[in-house]
């Protein structure tokens, strides 16, 4: 196919409105320069349409939105089929709205009809890898997370840092990461590097308390022979203390707030109400809506008020 086509005038969309910056219409003698040669930067797809085409109009406008999410990593191209017959017939295209992917010079993808959004983005993202705004990146990569695959989340949340360094949610994200893989070093670095202001935000606030409770952890000590301490003197209210910080670095978080609120039962003002205040650190490391969080803090108050 190389050879036989090349960039165009814009031309009205199938919408009725007028193209959309994501979007640029060609014709046969432009369709080499727009889709063969460009598609050997970054693919192409190329959306074939009809003014009379009904489900050409519902189609269009969520490739552009689409392709306009992708920031830049695939190009759409328009061709009206009536004007422009030769391409669609060389490809044997019998149908539309059809859409066809460009890589590399040579058509490597498909599909006929008006899809849903969700299947256009699926289809765009089998090419171009994951695309839309932060707040997807973000869930994806703690998708990936709770799947145990922190490599490929720690490269989503780098990936929106890049592009915006501001990005409280990816940063906080990539630090709370960061601890959990051991790396407080890195974590430290991350959150030093946070914007003035980024200690309001929740995750920030957060990853910090979780970066404070792995360096508490490791000073504490083992954690058989702390449970053994504990049991042996319930009123050693440090080591039951130093227990329940080592219960957190083990995510048992039932168990380790269990622990503080014996402290607090037991003795108020252990530490200057250390447990206490301990407590409220695991829950900003949690995060309110953790079930922990929510069984312990119904515990604090019938301690506290009862």
């Amino acid at each position: 196919m190389a050879g036989l086509y090349g960039f165009g005038a814009e031309q009205a969309k199938p919408n009725g409105g007028a193209a959309a910056p994501a979007a640029k219409a060609t014709t046969a003698a432009n369709f080499s320069a727009d889709v063969t040669t460009e598609s050997a930067r970054q693919p192409v797809l190329v959306d074939f349409w009809a003014p009379w085409c009904e489900p050409c109009k519902q189609l269009t406008p969520i490739l552009e939105k689409v392709v306009d999410m992708a920031g830049g990593k695939v190009k759409l191209v328009t061709m009206n089929i009536d004007d422009q017959p030769e391409i669609a017939g060389r490809l044997g295209i019998r149908s539309i709205p059809a859409v066809i992917a460009f890589q590399r010079g040579q058509p490597v993808d498909g599909f006929m009809g008006a899809l849903p959004e969700s299947e256009v983005r699926g289809f765009i993202e089998r090419l171009v890898g994951p695309i839309g705004g932060a707040s997807d990146l973000i869930a994806e990569a703690q998708a990936l997370l709770a799947a145990g695959d922190s490599v490929a989340a720690a490269e989503i949340y780098a990936s929106i840092l890049e592009e915006n360094p501001g990005d409280l949610e990816a940063l906080a994200g990539l630090a709370r990461l960061s601890v959990e893989t051991g790396d407080l070093e890195a974590a430290r670095g991350i959150l030093d590097s946070a914007p003035a202001g980024a200690d309001q935000h929740q995750g920030v606030i957060a990853a910090r308390a979780a970066l404070a409770l792995a360096e508490q952890a490791g000073a504490v000590g083992d954690l058989a022979e702390l449970k053994r301490k504990s049991e042996a003197d319930p009123n050693d209210h440090q080591a039951r203390f130093d227990y329940a910080i080592a219960l957190n670095a083990e995510n048992r978080r039932d168990e380790a707030a269990s622990a503080l609120l014996d402290i607090i039962r037991r003795d108020r003002a252990f530490n200057d109400d250390g447990a206490r205040k301990q407590l409220l650190q695991f829950f900003e490391a949690w995060g309110a809506a953790d079930p922990a969080t929510i069984a312990a803090r119904k515990r604090l108050s019938t301690v506290l008020f009862s």
